[in-house]
């Protein structure tokens, strides 16, 4: 993989950057607090604006490394308030593999900016840091989740059964990927 770092995207909709230390408060809350947003996630909600500020000094802090790769979810009709985040929660050097994860406020679901911003990470992962396979889970509980993977055309390829933990305690992991040979077949 030629990795290439967490790099400013935009589509007409949307922009991907990277997050900010005035980015906590909008953080929170959007998305980071809300326990209907975080009850399938691996990330206990945000008890404060504080854990907020602390979780984005972290990932500030690791921006100059090359294969960290870590989004702001932002709509261009906003402004630069972040209502998401996207993000490489896993990465197989040797395989060319990485596995995305992602959350939105809940006032943004269900208008198509989880699956544009994903689309926007499979072409960027593709086209930019060259690698072979992306793949994303989900609880099968959330199965809006799922849709989201499927409408990026990627494939459902199964469960895993127990194999995670997220609020909800050991939890299923149904699979979803998409290869780089995918895109030339299209």
């Amino acid at each position: 993989m030629r990795h290439i770092g967490t790099v400013r995207l935009e589509s007409n909709k949307l922009i991907l950057r990277r997050f900010t230390k005035d980015d906590a408060n909008a953080m929170f809350k959007n998305y980071a607090a809300d326990l209907e947003v975080t009850k399938y996630l691996s990330f206990e909600p945000h008890a404060s604006v504080e854990v907020s500020k602390e979780v984005l000094s972290e990932w500030i802090s690791k921006y100059d490394n090359q294969d960290f790769y870590i989004w702001a979810i932002e709509l261009k009709e906003n402004g630069d308030e972040p209502i998401g985040g996207i993000s490489v929660v896993r990465q197989d050097d040797a395989t060319k593999m990485v596995e995305i994860g992602y959350s939105i406020g809940r006032k943004w679901w269900n208008k198509g900016i989880t699956s544009e911003a994903l689309s926007m990470l499979i072409t960027f992962f593709f086209d930019e840091v060259s690698v072979n396979r992306i793949e994303a889970h989900h609880d099968p509980r959330n199965i809006h989740s799922g849709m989201v993977m499927a409408k990026c055309s990627m494939q459902y390829e199964g469960t895993l059964r127990e194999s995670r933990i997220n609020n909800q305690g050991k939890c299923d992991s149904a699979v979803y990927s998409i290869l780089a040979s995918d895109i030339v077949k299209k």
